[in-house]
């Protein structure tokens, strides 16, 4: 962050944060931890090395937020058994083409033949379908509520239009509940939630009330650019300092240009409209009670998962990767003993060094061998 002499506006934005850190640091009176969930958000901690101008009292974490990440390997292994069916195409996105299965990864199947296509949005397999009528078309509906309400408005969009060879392989995710069950973990070591500013865009911040509310932590909704990301620790230490005194949690916005109490009611009425929320498994963290997305009944011939039976292989456990712990907020990356050698972007062992938004992948390329203070 560091301003070039002509840049008035960077050097304003540079003598903002350090205003702001200095605040922090007079709030940081006692160990702290706050966990970021959203992808984006451990990007840019890294990328503009922020824990670096945080005291060593103050630990920021990194969640659940890469939905690549928390996707399990049943779920790589089912995609991966359908890419090896004829005629068929898989479109997904291409943070998931290195995903490691039980046996093999999407990559490593298009190495070998399978038709697998990297797409930039869920409408391309649309065209792929109009394109290809004589085959199937299966894309991977991965993410959170930032990417649902779009691959819901296709689903619905390819019902109207009747398309029949096109189907969606549902491995959607909810982040309000898996905060609540990092909330409810017992003796927790967390002090607030650095919440996602993309999801809340779609769902408001009311979707955080409950664990703010019976969970007692505190929760604010958070822009991308590093001075947003400042301002937002500030405010979660101030609540956390008046939880400690015996103040109540509540959820602030610190990313108001885009985000509302009540979200987009539109997104929400698609959402509410193609899917119905299910139990779902996290890779790393185990099932969580209501916290994906299915494929509701009116569109539920859309649905890949039971148009194609295929055999799966005994889902294959992590091996050395420590994802889930690292995603759970236990360890950071380079507590992994496999981190930067075994393990790097090139050949990654798990998921969390795969993505460009998993804490591994991130932590590699901008904070290696600069040791976090703890």
């Amino acid at each position: 962050m560091t301003a070039g002499p002509l840049d008035p506006e960077a050097f304003r934005s540079e003598r903002a944060a350090r205003a702001i850190v200095e605040r922090i640091r007079g709030l940081a009176t006692a160990p702290a931890a706050l966990m970021e969930v959203c992808g984006t958000h451990t990007v840019a901690i890294s990328r503009f090395g922020l824990r670096s101008l945080l005291p060593e009292r103050l630990r920021l974490l990194s969640g659940p937020g890469c939905p690549v990440c928390v996707t399990p390997v049943g779920e790589i292994d089912r995609a991966i058994a359908i890419a090896r069916l004829p005629d068929t195409i898989v479109a997904t996105f291409g943070d998931m083409m290195r995903v490691p299965g039980s046996e093999s990864s999407l990559e490593r199947e298009r190495a070998r033949g399978a038709d697998v296509r990297i797409v930039y949005s869920p409408l391309d397999a649309l065209e792929i379908a109009a394109e290809e009528p004589g085959r199937e078309i299966v894309f991977l509906g991965v993410g959170f509520e930032t990417t649902s309400p779009t691959v819901a408005a296709t689903i619905a969009r390819a019902d109207r239009e009747g398309l029949r060879n096109v189907s969606v392989l549902p491995f959607f995710k909810r982040i309000p509940p898996a905060l609540r069950k990092l909330a409810a973990v017992p003796d927790r070591s967390l002090d607030g939630f650095i919440c996602p500013g993309h999801v809340s865009v779609v769902l408001g911040s009311d979707a955080y009330r409950s664990i703010a509310r019976d969970d007692g932590l505190p929760c604010v909704v958070t822009g991308f650019e590093p001075l947003d990301i400042l301002w937002g620790i500030f405010l979660l230490l101030r609540q956390a300092n008046d939880v400690r005194a015996g103040g109540r949690a509540k959820v602030e916005i610190q990313y108001r240009r885009a985000v509302t109490r009540e979200g987009n009611p539109a997104a929400l009425a698609m959402l509410d409209d193609v899917f119905e929320i299910c139990d779902a498994e996290w890779r790393g963290i185990g099932e969580i009670p209501e916290s994906g997305y299915a494929i509701a009944e009116p569109y539920r011939n859309l649905d890949a998962g039971p148009r194609f039976d295929v055999e799966l292989p005994p889902p294959a456990d992590d091996g050395p990767c420590i994802c889930g712990e690292i995603m759970l907020g236990e360890k950071l990356p380079d507590d992994c003993p496999s981190f930067g050698t075994a393990c790097t972007p090139r050949s990654p062992l798990g998921p969390c060094m795969v993505s460009s938004e998993g804490s591994c992948a991130a932590f590699y390329r901008y904070e290696r061998g600069r040791r976090d203070r703890r």
